[in-house]
């Protein structure tokens, strides 16, 4: 179980500045704990906060994904980071890596993005193409993996719907969107669901070790 104290003075952009790992400072004891041995942030709880009033200090609130492994996604079709359409069916009949990250250029982001560029290789031996998924428009999409010379596909969640279709949890009590990465298989079938927002690069460990098992 994991668990970490932060500050709930801090607006949305200071949270996204830090996604990459909690370094700022400790206050009002605003804990957010895990319940699920692949999230961190499946079960929230406050304890003593002047800010949020709950029944009791073991209050806790669980997210439950309407995505869940064994299962079918819905489809979706979004704009890529050249303005082109991609559908998720266009996948099919090979795995598939698709990972909702917060926002383009924001240190854990960043990093995350270019784990998977590192690992690239190691996901196409696997068969499997590697999509990721945020909020930013086309114009941000393009300029950010031109900077960090990403080899896949990146597509724009404008309003995030399909991250609402999809029922990807938020964390800091929906202050701040999840990371979130889904494997599916040739079938279009969720085989692994990984959250983990202070640890961008564990999700390359993690669905690499599940492609290399199907």
């Amino acid at each position: 179980m994991a668990s970490l104290s932060v500050s709930v003075k801090h607006s949305l952009p200071s949270l996204l500045q830090y996604a990459q790992t909690p370094k700022y400072p400790i206050s009002h004891n605003l804990t957010i704990v895990s319940r699920s041995s692949q999230s961190q942030f499946y079960g929230l709880k406050v304890i003593h906060s002047p800010y949020f009033s709950t029944p009791s200090s073991s209050t806790r609130t669980f997210i439950v994904a309407k995505v869940n492994k064994g299962t079918a996604p819905p489809p979706f079709t979004l704009k890529d980071q050249d303005g082109k359409n991609v559908s998720l069916s266009k996948f099919k009949g090979k795995p598939i890596v698709v990972y909702f990250y917060p926002a383009d250029e924001t240190p854990g982001c960043t990093k995350q993005a270019c784990a998977f560029r590192d690992s690239y290789e190691k996901f196409k031996k696997a068969g499997a193409q590697v999509v990721g998924i945020s909020g930013d428009d086309p114009a941000s999409h393009k300029a950010f993996a031109k900077k960090y010379r990403l080899p896949f596909t990146l597509l724009c969640d404008e309003g995030n719907k399909v991250r609402k279709e999809w029922g990807i949890p938020g964390d800091l009590f929906g202050t701040l969107p999840g990371r979130q990465t889904y494997v599916l298989d040739k079938d279009g079938v969720v085989q692994l669901i990984y959250n983990n927002q202070f640890q961008p690069e564990k999700h390359i460990d993690e669905t690499l070790k599940l492609l290399q098992s199907l």
